[in-house]
């Protein structure tokens, strides 16, 4: 049976699990640790992606991100080809080190943000690799300890979290421990690892209830959230396909969209083809390449090729062009 396609979109939040291949070590020791940490955070920061939670375990990785203007295939290769490679250049070996596709798991907010921050953050407990929750404070191989105010992370969405248990951050961050010591008697949670019905309704037992009530459950593998959620998650993922789809069709490409944006800034269309300090031409390349990588769908590495932006760069334009074009209340420049 093929594959499902991803679902991704700015804004969602996202469970991802990347296992070694065969299920081998992708980790072996601290220098390893203290790599693909560095790796991240730098990914994580040039792309402005949040993340939440993250747990690096010997043979898996877990990570609790909300996609930004940089794709989630996108961010994901870059942290895990670039930590590949130096991992074999250092242990002497050649080949794939991790799974070829990685899990992602679309997830609803509500009620299962905080709940996968605490799932995530307790793993290195419940695989023993820590002894107690004192021990998980310290342990700087998982976004924990940086909640916790012990190890810093300028890259992890810290306040992010803590602003759920309090707006004083050192109640905050005693109320979130509190929270996740919670949790420990839980165990291992497996509607936390996947999506569809069951998982989403919390389980075989739930899901019947719910259906002797009389309640129609959507689900899908790809998504962890309660039914209209699924619905719409779906909804929305089909409609931007078909209107990129669309668009493509009719000929709107990213020359047509290039032009069409300078004309409209009565610029030059060479005048885009450069970085530039002026106002109007700043603007102008904000929307374009915020239209060109939402709505045509067009990758940002090839949008920063054709107008000499690193993809970061193309992140904060399309974030800016965002913003403008809800300021100016400013839509595609369709014909």
């Amino acid at each position: 049976m093929p594959r499902q396609a991803r679902l991704d979109a700015p804004g969602v939040l996202h469970h991802v699990i990347c296992r070694g291949i065969e299920r081998r070590p992708i980790i072996r020791d601290d220098t390893d640790r203290a790599a693909f940490i560095e790796r991240m955070g730098q990914v994580l920061a040039a792309t402005g992606t949040p993340c939440y939670a993250w747990a690096i375990l010997p043979n898996h990785v877990h990570l609790l991100l909300r996609t930004g203007a940089i794709p989630l295939t996108t961010v994901m290769r870059r942290v895990l080809t670039g930590y590949a490679g130096a991992f074999n250049r250092r242990h002497h070996r050649h080949g794939y080190l991790f799974q070829n596709r990685y899990k992602s798991i679309l997830c609803q907010d509500e009620p299962y943000l905080l709940e996968l921050v605490r799932y995530i953050h307790l793993n290195p407990l419940r695989a023993k690799i820590v002894p107690d929750l004192a021990a998980l404070d310290r342990y700087p191989w998982a976004g924990h300890s940086a909640l916790v105010g012990r190890t810093p992370r300028p890259w992890q969405a810290v306040r992010d979290i803590l602003v759920h248990f309090g707006s004083r951050p050192a109640a905050a961050r005693r109320a979130y421990r509190t929270f996740v010591a919670d949790g420990v008697h839980q165990g291992r949670r497996p509607e936390f690892t996947g999506g569809g019905v069951v998982r989403s309704a919390g389980g075989w037992a739930a899901l019947t209830a719910r259906r002797q009530r009389g309640d129609r459950l959507h689900g899908d593998e790809r998504i962890l959230g309660e039914s209209a959620f699924v619905e719409a998650v779906l909804k929305a993922g089909g409609e931007a396909l078909e209107r990129r789809q669309r668009l493509r069709s009719r000929g709107y490409d990213f020359d047509w969209l290039l032009r069409r944006v300078a004309a409209e800034a009565g610029l030059p269309s060479a005048a885009l083809g450069t970085p530039s300090k002026s106002p109007a031409r700043v603007q102008a390349r904000s929307l374009l390449c915020y239209w060109a990588v939402r709505e045509l769908g067009l990758p940002g590495t090839a949008v920063g090729a054709r107008l000499g932006l690193s993809q970061p760069a193309v992140s904060r334009a399309v974030h800016r062009g965002e913003r403008l074009a809800k300021e100016q209340g400013r839509t595609f420049p369709e014909r």
